[in-house]
């Protein structure tokens, strides 16, 4: 199997700009995940947010997850365990009004480096749907715009650790899943894997690499590219040894933002299969219009089964598309 893609964004700047373009284009088109090298945030500051969120974790979450595990007898498990997660967490919200202040047990330290984080990660997000909108003939801004709903995007970090689990084969770190939003960015572990995606039907280890960003794309950046680039199962496989950190940060359409194909994208799908041949067509999957919002109380009772339903379920809440 080809190697899970690494993208140097350096080299955007100079003679191998197309040719990165080009890696991008095909990391979104087949493989819905791509790594990301030199993306303009330093590594000084990551290795803060590291140390910090360990920190942090063992200070105040570790022996509530430890008293959980053991409140319900997850040590000497037998049976696979299928209705939870192997992860402590908790959630930031950042856009489109900050609940930093609120988190309860974050140092002053640790918020002010998050709050610095999320700002390089947020120009990155936007720099990235630029690069997007270019691969995919969109005019610059466009994936943002169909993002943005009356009050900007929605911005928000989980942050989690997924201790040593002595039974890995019976219950998963996190279970799979496609992310529900836009497009997401991931500070893990360089240390501890655990991260896996589907391709092909096999699972792929998402490599641990240091000072890294891993890129993923959302159920709104397919319906948005009418199933140009796809969103992607994944999941967390727990491990005997080591406690991984995942900083996940999900920039999501706001929550009133309306969903939709881009109308050039629908009409390219259209000329594409024209010009097949009748007989080689495969079925193309025709995308709903709905409003984020309600696609959003529908993930989260589905979260964890195939999201093909959730599309065809929202096409019963939305309005026809207009393609002209």
């Amino acid at each position: 199997m080809e190697s899970f893609p690494v993208i140097n964004m350096e080299k955007l700047n100079g003679e191998d700009r197309g040719a990165t373009m080009e890696l991008i284009k095909e990391a979104c088109e087949y493989w819905g995940f791509f790594e990301l090298l030199n993306h303009g945030i330093s590594h000084e500051l990551m290795d803060k947010v590291e140390r910090l969120t360990k920190e942090h974790y063992k200070k105040c979450m570790e022996q509530r997850f430890k008293e959980l595990v053991a409140s319900k007898s997850l040590e000497g498990i037998q049976a696979e365990i299928k209705d939870m997660d192997w992860e402590s967490t908790f959630y930031v919200r950042h856009l489109p009004t900050s609940n930093m202040s609120e988190i309860p047990d974050l140092d002053d330290d640790y918020r002010k480096t998050m709050k610095e984080f999320v700002v390089g990660l947020e120009k990155l997000a936007e720099e990235l749907l630029d690069l997007l909108c270019e691969n995919l003939g969109l005019e610059k801004g466009y994936l943002k715009n169909a993002l943005y709903g009356s009050k900007g995007p929605t911005f928000g970090t989980k942050v989690s650790n997924y201790p040593p689990c002595p039974h890995p084969e019976l219950i998963k770190g996190l279970r799979a899943h496609t992310d529900a939003g836009g497009i997401i960015l991931l500070f893990q572990d360089d240390r501890v894997s655990g991260l896996q995606l589907l391709k092909d039907g096999q699972w792929v280890d998402v490599p641990p690499m240091k000072h890294s960003i891993v890129i993923n794309l959302g159920d709104q950046l397919e319906v948005i590219t009418n199933g140009k680039y796809k969103s992607v199962m994944h999941r967390v496989v727990a491990q005997t040894d080591g406690n991984r950190m995942s900083i996940a940060s999900f920039y999501n359409p706001g929550s009133d933002a309306v969903i939709y194909p881009a109308p050039s994208l629908v009409a390219k799908s259209k000329e594409d299969q024209a010009a097949v041949n009748a007989d080689d067509q495969q079925i193309q999957l025709e995308y709903p219009k709905f409003v984020f919002e309600d696609y959003m109380k529908l993930y989260a009772g589905l979260k964890f089964q195939a999201k093909e339903p959730r599309f065809e379920a929202m096409k019963t809440r939305g309005d026809p598309i207009a393609t002209a």
